[in-house]
């Protein structure tokens, strides 16, 4: 489909009066809707690189599947450096004038420049590495980049098919096809990947340190993503949430429970347990169902919405009600949290701050039985922020939290944070995308 409808969302987070569970009132006070198709269309005729695209399609296809074959699981160190290198030369294959590896701390990055002699000049953010897999909860090999039949139709499943190598890949294949039909592009790119974003991007800023001058020059920046669902209706994310990442450890220590190593179940009449210290000390971080934070001025950062992000906001509730069921059926979901639904589903899933464990153990967890009390338990734990929270504000108020309620023993190291992030429906990269 060459045209589409643009229906809008925003990540921010609206503010007023808290309610009587203490998380904020999330409420919209206007009637204002934002209308996509007040922006006059983009007229131009690119029929030509269409068909560019139709007779080259299987090589396109090839393309996508030669990434996600590519394991590149920043998470466990697998396929990394493979994967940084095919980027590399993919970008020099397709008519970058340079494409480097980024060394840094961690995983290296990638840059690279596409020089049109344009006037204007996009970063595009990439990401080339993807999570663990569980094999067992796969149709198909992950990394086998196989064609399947799926309720959705004929489909491309493999880890990092939707998240992200597919939709990047498909963006280059479009680069390519542009270079090929036209010779250059309409506007100069500059790519900055980075191996590490689904470890929270630690160590990205040393990838934007070394360009900084550079990126510095450009008019905007984009993220290729997968937006337009089957019906054809492209959703444009405006913003991001940040998100804070960090561990929780309890371990025995001089004021109780093992401080080497595991030591018989049948010894917790005499021994503390740092297992269970742990397990208290995260209880005391939620309401008992877990869904509201309890840690004191966690939600008073955050700020009122603009009347800009309430008319957004106005005009994306036209089209929530079907999405949230669909949302429902993909994530294998009966319920939302406390039964809710329609505009409050939308306001909680784009407004809220969260507090969630991500993982938890200690001690043996294996077939069978062994009756240890174990020295040492480790949680891990994300928020995702909306403004203005911030990740340095957010693990103060945490040790702050966990100090006055007798944990001081109890250990957090950050891992990740960034800040979240928004640009205005009025820029004009937003309002050319979508024209």
């Amino acid at each position: 489909m060459r045209t589409v409808a643009a229906a809008l969302t925003l990540l921010v987070l609206v503010s007023l009066p808290l309610s009587a569970q203490g998380r904020p009132d999330l409420r919209i006070d206007t009637t204002e809707k934002f209308s996509a198709a007040a922006i006059p269309p983009y007229t131009r005729n690119h029929d030509e690189v269409y068909e560019y695209i139709d007779r080259n399609l299987d090589r396109h296809l090839e393309a996508l599947q030669r990434w996600v074959r590519q394991p590149s699981i920043s998470a466990q160190d697998v396929g990394i450096d493979a994967m940084a290198e095919m980027l590399r030369r993919d970008l020099l294959a397709i008519g970058f004038a340079e494409a480097e590896l980024a060394p840094t701390s961690g995983h290296p990055g990638v840059f690279g420049y596409y020089d049109a002699g344009a006037a204007k000049t996009l970063i595009v953010y990439l990401m080339y590495d993807v999570q663990p897999v569980e094999p067992d909860e796969w149709r198909v090999d992950p990394f086998a980049g196989s064609i399947v039949d799926h309720e959705l139709g004929r489909v491309l499943m493999a880890r990092g098919a939707t998240n992200q190598k597919g939709p990047e890949r498909a963006f280059l294949n479009a680069v390519e096809a542009i270079h090929a039909v036209r010779g250059r592009l309409p506007v100069n790119l500059l790519v900055v990947a980075e191996g590490e974003e689904e470890l929270g991007s630690p160590h990205y800023s040393e990838v934007i340190d070394r360009y900084e001058s550079r990126l510095r020059r450009a008019d905007g920046v984009l993220f290729p993503f997968n937006s337009q669902d089957s019906a054809g209706e492209v959703t444009m994310s405006l913003g991001v949430k940040g998100i804070v990442y960090f561990e929780m450890e309890a371990v025995g220590n001089e004021k109780g429970g093992p401080q080497r190593a595991e030591v018989h179940g049948s010894l917790k009449a005499l021994v503390d347990s740092p297992v269970w210290r742990l397990v208290q000390a995260l209880a005391t971080l939620t309401s008992p169902d877990g869904n509201t934070i309890a840690v004191p001025g966690y939600y008073d950062p955050i700020r009122p919405p603009t009347r800009e992000e309430q008319r957004l906001l106005s005009a994306a509730l036209d089209d929530w009600t079907g999405r949230e069921e669909r949302m429902k059926s993909v994530l294998g979901v009966a319920e939302w949290i406390d039964g809710i639904g329609d505009a409050e589903a939308l306001l909680r899933l784009l407004y809220d701050t969260t507090l969630n464990i991500d993982g938890i153990w200690g001690g043996y967890s294996g077939e069978g039985t062994k009756t240890i009390l174990p020295h040492k338990a480790t949680a891990k734990v994300d928020s995702r922020l909306v403004p203005d929270q911030t990740p340095e504000g957010a693990m103060a108020l945490i040790r702050s939290h966990l100090d006055a309620n007798g944990f001081e023993d109890v250990a957090i190291r950050l891992m990740a944070g960034y800040p979240p992030a928004q640009t205005s429906v009025e820029a004009a990269l937003v309002e050319a995308a979508i024209s």
